[in-house]
């Protein structure tokens, strides 16, 4: 970061008018044999709220320097994707990952549909998740797939135990959880 000095504020302030930023900065190095950059003029400008007053949008009728081109090819063209062609990160359907959330997803169809394993092995067993509910992780793993530890709640049993911490590290004790749950549901329910 560069510390102006005040002669170099009063030169700054004197030249701004009717220059853009790049003729100042270019004339403020030669002045002061500095080799600043056109940001740090930028942010000195603004800053201290000076205005050039010149004015660098388009008017009526000028053509943009880009105009006829077919797209901006800065290079690169052979490292680009062909049609049809897969990175090199691709997983196949029926790959597994770890989510943010640090729940196991499979891959279930092209080209990113993903899905809980733990959804997936639930519905095997006990066919389509109810709308309105979720399958939680009895003892809080979400790496143990035991379908005794996949329990099914509705949103709102989970809210309260989330609300009441009611999940445990055993799943029969969330179970428990949920009647508890459940009980509070229905207490607010008669209120």
């Amino acid at each position: 970061m560069h510390k102006y000095t005040k002669e170099q504020v009063d030169f700054i302030k004197k030249h701004v008018k009717d220059r853009s930023s790049m003729d100042l900065l270019e004339l403020f190095n030669a002045r002061f044999g500095l080799n600043l950059g056109l940001n740090q003029i930028r942010a000195f400008k603004k800053n201290h709220n000076l205005k050039s007053g010149v004015n660098t949008s388009f008017k009526k009728g000028q053509e943009a320097w880009n105009k006829g081109l077919k797209g901006i090819n800065f290079g690169g063209k052979e490292t680009q994707f062909k049609k049809g062609q897969k990175p090199a990160n691709h997983m196949h359907v029926g790959a597994e990952r770890i989510n943010g959330d640090g729940y196991v997803d499979i891959k279930i169809a092209e080209p990113s549909k993903w899905r809980g394993k733990h959804l997936l092995i639930w519905e095997a067993e006990n066919g389509p998740l109810p709308p309105g509910h979720a399958v939680i992780f009895g003892d809080g793993n979400k790496q143990n797939f035991d379908l005794d530890n996949l329990i099914l709640v509705s949103r709102k049993q989970l809210a309260i135990l989330n609300r009441k911490n009611l999940i445990q590290s055993n799943a029969d004790l969330t179970r428990t959880g949920v009647l508890v749950a459940d009980l509070h549901s229905k207490i607010s329910d008669r209120k």
